[in-house]
Formats: structure tokens, C-alpha cells, sequence
């Protein structure tokens, strides 16, 4: 998760990979699940053509290629992860990973995270995001590989007028696709995501033991590991009133795990139940997977067009599964993008025809290495 610039004017497509020459920005390597690993090769490229009948690349959604200049309206060229999610008033909220500006800068623009919107609902045609203006961190962190090197974004959702978005503190960048975390946490927005703030009591330390600590501090339980990223769904039908937390360990090779509250619950974890294989217990510790890994970054959604819930990560391509329970159990995966593509992060879109019952059209947000920015792609489920 980390860098493309801008070495040229506003509004020039010849964005470049920056050089890492600096003191600031550690460019990761996010193999092996990539076909090819290290810094990001830039410039951007065109969008990379893909049709297979069922899934089709449809646009780039930022960098300098993109339909909406990200570098001209928000001073980005290059950024990840594009986590999306309905914020109850009409408009999609995206969070974004590690953002960059101009290269030529001497800190390259770089921001931990970044917030785009859009009110577009007609994506056949792409994502059209809104608005203008430098675009600014949601959320800082130190900046110091070893200690924060960065914070990024997982999850989000809108609850009772509220947004709420899961990250986590990245201490370091580790070998091929491991990293390692501090802790997770949720950031918490009252004014529709202008301003957060990050309530200590929601952090899970990431410490592989259980030790007690007063009311209100951060987390300590061994089970707290498996939290570290996350993907939110409302519950629907015989699970309607509840709110599901998908968790995997730091890095791309853990199992997914899940957790579950009512939604004016979400900032007290004491109140989380969690499923053990069999039942909910009150502890992260008895938590067992409900998919086994690896998985990766994923994303969880209610299909009203399938009447289930449906898992898209991307170890060696994007794979999806479905279920009739958030517990599961879930589908052998079907592969709907090859690794050919080089895609990581598919984070659907809220405003997809099978996510609003209209239609079989699942879209999907997915980032590219190479080009370190974001595309928008189509792919159709299956009765």
C-alpha cells in the first residue's frame, strides 16, 4: 500500500512512480499473490482491457488516467483500496489507503488515507466521484517505519447517522504481502466524515495475549490479533438487527473470522459476540474461522438479487462466496477476475444492481500495483 506521483503538470497523465530517494515514504513489496512484487513501476498506464462475458474492466476510478483527474480536483495520482460504503443520506463515502500528490514535492504529498465521494449510481459507464479541492488525511499517524509507519482504512459503515470506519496501525512493512500492526481501531464521524476522532476504548492491541485493563482503555486479548482488518455487513432477514465485523489477521495470510453487535454497540467492544464454530461467545479468544486462509483485504455484502451474502478477496485473482448466514457456511470460491489482472482489494460498491435487488451487476473497486491506483470493474453473480 503505498506510491505513484505526479512528476509533470495539473492535469498531465504522465504520472510516475516516485523514486523513494526521500526520508519519508518505504515503498512495500505486496507480492506474492501479485504476479510481480517491489515498488510500483508507474506511470499509469491505460486501463487494462478485460472481458470475459462475466466480468469486464470499466474504468480507471483515480490517478491521472482516470475520467476524474484525481491530480487536478484532489491532488492525488496515486492511491488503494477505495473501501466503499452507503453513508445513509444518498452519497457513497470511499476510504482510501496510502494517497500521493506530486512527486517533486520533498514529502510527495503523501497522506495516510484520503476520503473521496460519490453520488453516482449509474456505474456502467464508471464512477464519477464529487467535488474539488486538495483532498486531506482523514487520520494521521507518526510516519516512522519500526514505530507507525501509517494507518489505513479497512472498513466503513453508516449507522444511525454516524460513520464509522475500522483501521489499523501499520508498525512496519514486512516481507512479500506481511505487514505487521500495532492495533486496529475504529474512527468515529459525526459530520459525514469531515472531522474523526478515534475513541481509545475501540483499540484492539495486537499483542497475541490476553491481559485485563481498566474500563474504557484499549484491548488486550489474544483473539484481538484476528481484528486487525475488517469488513462491516448489516445483517438482513433472520439476522436483521444485528451488525456482522469480518476480521483477518495483519497481512495476507491469515483465515477470516467474525464478530457481531447491535449497532448502537458498535463503540463497546465488551458488548461484541463472537462465533465460535458452533455458537457466540463473549471473547475474541473463542473466535474460529469462517473462511480458512489465506484471505486478504475482503469486502461483505447482502445481495437481495441472491438472497445471500457475498465475500469478494483476491489471493491469486478476486474470488467470490456466498452464504445464507454471515457465520456461514460459505461457497467454495469462484474465481471472477484471473490474476492476470493484478488486482488486490475488490471492495464492492453500495450502489450495484445486486446489492439493491435490481439486477445481477456487482461492482467492485480494485487496486493495481503497477499503476498504484484504483479501478472500477463489473462482474454478474449467479442464481
Amino acid at each position: 500500500m503505498s506510491a505513484s506521483a505526479l512528476t509533470a503538470g495539473v492535469g498531465s497523465v504522465d504520472a510516475r512512480a516516485c523514486s523513494n530517494s526521500g526520508p519519508i515514504v518505504n515503498i512495500p513489496v505486496v507480492g506474492p499473490f501479485l504476479p510481480r512484487g517491489g515498488s510500483p513501476s508507474g506511470p499509469q498506464k491505460p486501463l487494462p482491457a478485460y472481458d470475459s462475458g462475466g466480468t469486464k474492466t470499466v474504468a480507471w476510478v483515480t490517478g491521472p488516467r482516470s475520467p476524474n483527474r484525481t491530480f487536478g480536483r484532489f491532488g492525488i495520482t496515486g492511491t488503494d483500496l477505495g473501501v466503499a460504503w452507503d453513508n445513509g443520506r444518498g452519497e457513497t463515502l470511499l476510504a482510501f489507503g496510502d494517497t500521493f500528490g506530486n512527486c517533486l514535492t520533498g514529502d510527495q504529498q503523501w497522506r495516510h488515507n484520503a476520503l473521496l465521494r460519490s453520488t453516482d449510481s449509474q456505474l456502467s459507464d464508471g464512477l464519477r466521484l464529487s467535488g474539488a479541492g486538495y483532498v486531506g488525511q482523514m487520520f494521521g499517524a507518526l510516519g516512522f517505519d519500526g514505530i507507525e509507519k501509517t494507518t489505513i482504512p479497512t472498513a466503513g459503515i453508516a449507522l444511525g447517522g454516524v460513520q464509522y470506519v475500522n483501521y489499523m496501525s501499520v508498525r512496519a512493512w514486512g516481507p512479500p504481502s506481511v505487514w505487521y500492526t500495532n492495533y486496529s481501531a475504529t474512527a468515529v464521524s459525526s459530520d459525514n466524515g469531515r472531522t474523526w476522532f478515534t475513541p481509545q476504548r475501540t483499540i484492539r492491541i495486537n499483542a497475541g495475549v490476553t491481559a485485563p485493563l481498566p474500563a474504557g482503555w484499549p484491548s488486550m486479548r489474544a483473539g484481538d490479533a484476528n481484528f486487525q482488518q475488517s469488513a462491516y455487513v448489516k445483517g438482513a432477514g433472520p439476522d436483521a438487527g444485528w451488525v456482522y465485523q469480518y476480521g483477518t489477521p495483519n497481512g495476507r495470510f491469515g483465515s477470516a473470522y467474525l464478530a457481531r453487535f447491535r449497532a448502537g454497540d458498535i463503540l463497546d467492544l465488551d458488548r461484541y459476540q463472537y462465533w465460535t464454530g458452533s455458537r457466540w461467545a463473549a471473547s475474541p479468544d473463542a473466535a474460529r474461522p469462517v473462511v480458512r486462509g489465506p484471505v486478504t483485504e475482503l469486502s461483505v455484502s447482502w445481495s437481495p438479487y441472491l438472497q445471500r451474502y457475498v465475500m469478494l478477496d483476491s489471493p491469486r485473482g478476486v474470488l467470490l462466496r456466498t452464504a445464507a448466514r454471515p457465520e456461514g457456511p460459505w461457497s467454495p470460491p469462484r474465481r471472477v477476475a484471473p490474476a492476470s489482472l493484478e488486482l488486490y482489494a475488490p471492495m464492492m460498491l453500495p450502489t450495484s444492481p445486486a446489492l439493491r435487488g435490481t439486477g445481477p451487476e456487482l461492482y467492485f473497486n480494485a487496486s493495481r500495483w503497477d499503476d498504484y491506483n484504483v479501478l472500477l470493474v463489473r462482474t454478474a453473480l449467479r442464481r
